[in-house]
């Protein structure tokens, strides 16, 4: 334990002699949080639509202004064809066009039933998916609107409405923040504690201070727990920062215990400190261990779930993803912080991510070749 204490010592006298990391620590949460929330946002609104209306009625006039007044979609022009408005779609000016064919109205209460048309530019497959989703639904919306407008005109007496009451749980206000904050955080806790780890042991390489330390009567397991020990604590550090600061700025409270996500962390941590320790002593310069990092924690990020659903992935991919270590931390944020679950809700995560950590640290200790 003396010997564990003076090198514990050490690591935190170097790391406070960096600024970088002290500024990375400080600043890189606050960055994070006040840009990725809003950038990394999957609600598509500002629509670009331009609409070739052949009728000119009163009915393909309201049909138009329930579509504007959804506020998915901005009216970039009215158009006399639709050979006029499919050049506004080659020149990236429109993402839709939707083309009311005539006699719209007059058909619509003779035939009671009508077609539109809908060009969608689906350069953008995502955006052109959920436009024309929106814009259909938005019709949809109108059209059963109007059939019970003209029910309540044939026949008052024998009509009947089913009323529809929904409630959004865990997330009231369908905010896309409240979502992404948890994800982002995740992110945060895995970069900072992956990344410094992973530079630690290079550096040591790198500035020759490696070889004083392997002509001492250290042991290897003590080295490396004088390593993961020092990020541990940061790591806990910029996840409070992280919470804090969500809290602040977009008003997220966890709904669950901070003892949960806490003893989390806690045993979450020793994976990927371990991990970044394991990258480090296959690397002989910091800027191996920052490509290897680097690949990694992209395939981290993207497997993980916090852009798009695992459920969507192919059979490859989610099997990829159940071994990623950021799947559950991001699952398990997203209980805790916004359904309020429980320790024992979470057992499953944290025994896969306790048996991802023995295995990881066991490596990295073994693989540390200590020479004298």
């Amino acid at each position: 334990m003396r010997t564990l204490k003076y090198l514990l010592i050490k690591e935190f006298k170097q790391i406070f002699r960096n600024k970088a990391i002290i500024g990375i620590i400080m600043v890189m949460p606050m960055i994070q949080l006040l840009i990725l929330p809003h950038a990394a946002n999957y609600e598509v609104k500002n629509i670009n639509l331009v609409v070739v209306d052949n009728d000119h009625s009163t009915y393909s006039r309201n049909l138009v202004s329930n579509i504007t007044g959804s506020g998915y979609f901005q009216l970039t022009g009215n158009c006399q064809s639709f050979k006029q408005a499919f050049s506004e779609i080659e020149a990236d000016k429109a993402d839709l066009v939707l083309e009311i064919p005539a006699n719209f109205e007059k058909d619509l209460i003779r035939e009671q039933s009508q077609s539109l048309f809908i060009a969608v530019n689906a350069i953008n497959g995502t955006k052109a998916n959920l436009g024309a989703s929106y814009l259909s639904r938005i019709i949809r919306e109108y059209n059963n609107t109007l059939r019970a407008e003209l029910l309540s005109v044939d026949k008052p007496a024998s009509s009947r409405a089913i009323e529809i009451t929904t409630a959004n749980w865990f997330n009231p206000g369908l905010d896309y923040k409240s979502y992404m904050v948890p994800g982002i955080l995740a992110i945060l806790v895995t970069m900072v504690g992956g990344f410094l780890t992973a530079l630690n042991i290079v550096k040591e390489k790198e500035v020759g201070t490696i070889e004083q330390i392997n002509v001492t009567p250290i042991r290897k397991s003590q080295f490396i727990l004088g390593k993961l020990i020092p990020f541990w604590i940061l790591g806990n550090v910029v996840f409070t920062i992280g919470l804090t600061l969500s809290w602040l700025i977009y008003g997220i409270v966890p709904q669950g215990s901070l003892f949960v996500i806490y003893a989390f962390i806690a045993v979450y941590l020793v994976a990927i400190l371990g991990f970044g320790l394991l990258v480090s002593t296959y690397s002989e310069t910091q800027q191996q261990a920052m490509f290897i990092m680097f690949f990694f924690m992209m395939m981290f990020i993207l497997l993980s779930g916090l852009f798009t659903s695992i459920d969507s992935m192919p059979g490859w991919a989610k099997a990829l993803a159940h071994i990623n270590p950021v799947t559950y931390i991001i699952e398990v944020f997203r209980m805790v912080i916004l359904k309020g679950s429980g320790l024992k809700d979470i057992l499953p995560q944290i025994a896969v991510i306790s048996v991802g950590a023995v295995l990881l640290n066991t490596w990295a200790v073994r693989n540390y070749r200590k020479t004298v």
